[in-house]
């Protein structure tokens, strides 16, 4: 199957599953219908050819698919009678694209984190349920058993398939899902390798469809940006073998120039419309690096500023601990290390290799080699990512000896 139909079929995937779920529910087997009209596509457009409404082909083949399972499992239990009722009371299929409903649906309150990333993936990413195993380096039974209970829990919370009235509360959690699994490609927490490309496209994937169906919501146009922004680095991120390679060390020749130019135009075209939101001031300070023609020349001020307005907005860790580095950048080591001492008791952060390199950095900066060593080691041994530990044993073996 050639790429472009493979396109095709992931971006119809999540329209087809949410036009069977609005008309007769049963999530977990729509779903199967879907894959199994999809199959037969794969078998016979490349033959055929496409149909000229290939969405209203899939939906067609998918119903007939699942009024089959119905009628099969309901004979199993004796309610044949019931599967005629009921595919009547359904709302007829329209042209409407309910992807919008599908990510909300996967993003159910109910679901844990961990449960709204698979479900997400597999409903409105199109990904098989092996795929999105070997991502997050689980058994494939493992992950088919995540599923199975998140689309369990949904079908038990007797949500229906409409935008809930709460669209603009939940829609905090379906962007910080989407961005979780951008971020997991973009930076693997655990395995042999530093970056996992299809599951960080597959985050901008689903961005670009969000800003698509919602193109006037500045914090949606700000993730987006904010992905581009952060992809734009990744072929510097890695040497030759897979290494790491921090930011002030990359080749910026490398960098994409095209997904600066788009995140740059993007955030700068979102901030006036207001109110700023978290994610557009994080992509405002991925734009203050990306436009920066060498590491020296970065605006460490302007980044320091942006960040306070940004600790105003959220309570993040994180975010703390990079408003330290900037300041370290911006002031000297020595008012960086005096602010990371006011974050490192936070329990969110605490064990987090991320304080310990930071403050090896800091320490590095300030001339202290010893207690940068030891933090280092210190940072190698809290991460599970193997290119990360390579890179923190490797800054500890290099540092001089006093």
């Amino acid at each position: 199957m050639t790429a472009p139909l493979e396109d095709l079929m992931r971006e119809l995937t999540p329209q087809v599953l949410g036009a069977l779920v609005r008309r007769y529910g049963h999530f977990d087997t729509a779903e199967d219908a879907v894959q199994e009209a999809l199959l037969a596509a794969a078998q016979q457009w490349p033959l055929d050819g496409v149909p000229d409404s290939p969405r209203s082909w899939l939906i067609t083949v998918a119903s007939r698919r699942l009024t089959d399972l119905l009628r099969r499992e309901q004979a199993r239990q004796r309610r044949e009678e019931r599967v005629a009722t009921w595919a009547l009371q359904g709302e007829p299929v329209g042209d409407a694209d309910d992807t919008l409903v599908l990510l909300f649906l996967c993003c159910h309150p109910s679901l844990s984190p961990a449960s709204q990333i698979a479900l997400t993936l597999r409903a409105v990413g199109g990904l098989t349920t092996g795929e999105i195993a070997r991502a997050f380096l689980v058994p494939e039974a493992t992950m088919t058993r995540r599923i199975t209970r998140a689309k369990a829990s949904v079908q038990d919370s007797g949500a229906r398939f409409t935008m809930p009235a709460d669209r603009d509360e939940r829609l905090g959690a379906v962007l910080k899902v989407v961005y979780l699994i951008f971020n997991e490609g973009y930076a693997s927490t655990t395995g042999p390798s530093l970056q996992r490309v299809e599951l960080a496209a597959e985050g901008i994937r689903l961005a670009r469809l969000l800003h698509r169906l919602l193109p006037d919501d500045a914090e949606v146009a700000g993730l987006l940006a904010l992905m581009l922004l952060t992809d734009a680095r990744r072929p510097a991120r890695t040497g030759p073998l897979g290494e790491l390679v921090p930011m002030a060390e990359q080749d910026r020749s490398l960098w994409i120039p095209e997904l600066i130019r788009e995140g740059v135009e993007l955030i700068t075209a979102t901030l006036p419309r207001g109110p700023v939101g978290p994610y557009q001031l994080q992509a405002a300070i991925a734009a203050v690096h990306d436009e920066s023609p060498t590491a020296e020349d970065t605006d460490w001020r302007q980044i320091v500023a942006l960040y306070e307005v940004l600790l105003q907005l959220t309570d993040n860790p994180m975010v703390a601990l990079n408003h330290v580095v900037a300041v370290a950048m911006a002031r000297g080591p020595d008012e960086g290390l005096a602010l990371l001492g006011s974050i490192e008791h936070d329990d969110r952060i605490a064990k987090d290799h991320r304080l310990s390199a930071v403050r090896a950095h800091l320490l590095e900066m300030s001339g202290d080699t010893p207690g940068a060593r030891a933090a280092y080691e210190e940072a190698a041994n809290r991460t599970t990512s193997i290119p990360q530990q390579r890179y923190l044993r490797t800054r500890a073996n290099t540092l001089p000896n006093t």
